[in-house]
């Protein structure tokens, strides 16, 4: 064990006592039960939508035992931040609605008496602990070189021994204090490394909230617990971060994914080492992708639909969204209404330790079936707030247009067993509504035009100027479409089909080709919501003013 006044010499002489951490975060005054949650982003890329599960769990589990949910961010690995970072963080957690109890991302101003809540604002914290560690000789510091870590790690393959450094192949873990004095005096940098008690080939086992006893190969390594000295700011590496914070946070429960399965040996030993109470953790099936025959893990490089901004930018309604990852996490809740699915706690006893697969086919399935139940001020409101941000053109036509909006929204949704869905995602209302709107549709002027079916060219024209010139807005819908009935019949098209396959070199067409000029006219497809509804929305101007565009 080094002497005392050589830690401490390692260290800022003004850090705090544990003891005076200790009481700064003293232990949360919460009902029996309750769980403190949180979720550790890390600032090193977009937020994977394995994140947004992870802190939607995290939430719900915390709040429905009256405990509170923390946002940490653990930015320890300051070279590979990206930039805006941050903000990303509280666009996604504001938009789908999981801000923290505490934290100072996506939360209008720092809050909370456990913080700082970035880990680069902690360093203080952190080196206390670390120099407790050391003054007890659970700890010590390492002045390897990175070409003497290769040679130690060549000299283990070599003997086909485990890699790591631990025991024999830990040359400054039981270095002498002279040895230390002298790498201090020759200006060496250090690490702190943990002093494990492990041992090669000793097992290790845990009971996890989610997976039951859970055994493993325990830690045999002296892990870095702090960064190099030659760093501007002295920062823990993640192992010991998350000792220290969890305990001072007075988190119980850490929800994270199955790849820190293999950490909770070392994290166990830094606990103990540390006098901590441990935690207990619920270690997560990462969400998955279907490719092919098989499944793999959801990426970030290949997959779109792993960054949240993919949802934000589609414009997925948030309860859809919402709705779909708590079906994921308790499949009995995609059985549900979504708004009694949405308030149901998740049971920890029903997570699956099979990976969930992300299927945006089913998403869109969900919501287009939840917009579907929205009113159409309501499907404006979702629209317009998307838009602002994604589609500014659609916020001014939206706006120049009240209610012609509405009424378009309208069609097919109002007085019918099955409603239009259409619409699943926000973005999808220039292709599925935009023909509704004279700014965003663009009128068909070629009566050659291969939507027309191939029609010839002078009867598209003839066609469409007759019905301008005689166009019959009132009435009902069979009354309605009489007129597309009269006006097929004055062109010499077949009634019906029966009558045109007896004889179809003396016919044009058939009634539904005629009808077909007036729908591609009007709409732009030859597809669309039922005729006589849409020229409800569009009225009789609109309806005669798109004919003549391709009468010419």
């Amino acid at each position: 064990m080094l002497d005392r006044a050589l830690v401490d010499g390692l260290f800022p002489a003004d850090l705090p006592e544990p003891a005076e951490l200790e009481e700064r975060y003293p232990p949360r005054s919460l009902p029996d039960g309750a769980l403190v949650t949180r979720f550790g982003p890390s600032p090193t890329g977009f937020v994977h939508v394995g994140g947004l599960y992870t802190a939607m769990v995290s939430r719900d589990l915390a709040h429905s035992t009256g405990g509170v949910y923390v946002l940490r961010i653990e930015d320890t690995d300051q070279s590979r931040e990206v930039e805006g970072a941050d903000a990303q963080f509280r666009r996604a957690f504001e938009a789908f609605d999981l801000v923290p109890d505490e934290g100072d991302v996506a939360l209008p101003a720092p809050q909370g008496d456990y913080g700082p809540y970035h880990q680069s604002a902690r360093a203080a914290i952190y080196q206390s602990f670390v120099r407790e560690l050391m003054r007890a000789g659970k700890a010590y510091p390492d002045f390897a070189t990175k070409s003497e870590l290769a040679e130690i790690s060549d000299a283990q393959r070599t003997l086909k021994l485990p890699t790591g450094y631990y025991g024999r192949w830990a040359p400054w873990r039981d270095a002498s204090e002279d040895d230390v004095r002298a790498a201090l005096d020759a200006g060496k940098p250090w690490v702190a490394r943990f002093r494990s008690d492990g041992k090669v080939g000793e097992r290790f086992a845990f009971s996890d909230r989610l997976r039951g006893r859970v055994e493993m190969e325990d830690n045999h390594n002296d892990v870095v617990i702090l960064k190099t000295s030659a760093s501007p700011v002295r920062l823990p590496t993640y192992h010991f971060a998350h000792a220290v914070d969890d305990h001072l946070m007075r988190t119980n429960l850490v929800v994270r994914t199955e790849e820190w399965l293999s950490s909770v040996p070392t994290h166990r030993q830094l606990f103990a080492a540390l006098g901590f109470e441990p935690v207990d953790y619920a270690h997560l099936a990462p969400l998955m992708k279907q490719e092919g025959g098989s499944k793999r893990k959801l990426s970030k490089r290949k997959d779109p639909e792993a960054s949240v901004d993919f949802y934000l930018e589609a414009g997925f309604p948030v309860p859809a969204v919402q709705y779909y990852l708590r079906g994921l996490a308790n499949p009995r809740l995609a059985e549900m209404p979504l708004a009694e699915a949405l308030t149901t706690p998740l049971r920890l006893d029903e997570f699956g330790l099979a990976g969930p697969l992300v299927d945006t086919v089913k998403l869109s399935d969900i919501s287009a079936d939840h917009i579907a139940t929205l009113s159409a001020p309501d499907v404006v409101a979702g629209l317009r707030a998307w838009a602002s941000e994604y589609d500014p053109e659609i916020v001014k036509v939206l706006d120049a247009n009240p209610e012609l909006a509405l009424a378009a929204i309208d069609v097919e949704r109002v007085g019918v067993e099955n409603p239009r869905k259409d619409l699943a995602k926000w973005s999808d209302f220039r292709e599925a509504y935009g023909f509704f709107f004279p700014e965003l549709f663009t009128d068909v002027t070629d009566p050659a035009d291969e939507r027309f079916g191939g029609l010839d060219a002078e009867l598209v024209r003839t066609v469409a100027a007759d019905l301008a010139d005689t166009y019959t807005h009132e009435g009902d819908q069979p009354t309605w479409f009489q007129q597309i009935r009269d006006l097929a019949t004055r062109h010499g098209f077949a009634p019906n089909p029966k009558t045109y396959k007896k004889d179809p070199d003396a016919y044009p067409g058939m009634l539904r080709d005629a009808a077909n000029v007036a729908r591609v006219a009007i709409t732009g497809a030859q597809r669309s919501p039922d005729l006589y509804e849409v020229t409800r929305a569009l009225g009789a101007d609109e309806v005669v003013r798109r004919l003549r565009a391709v009468a010419g």
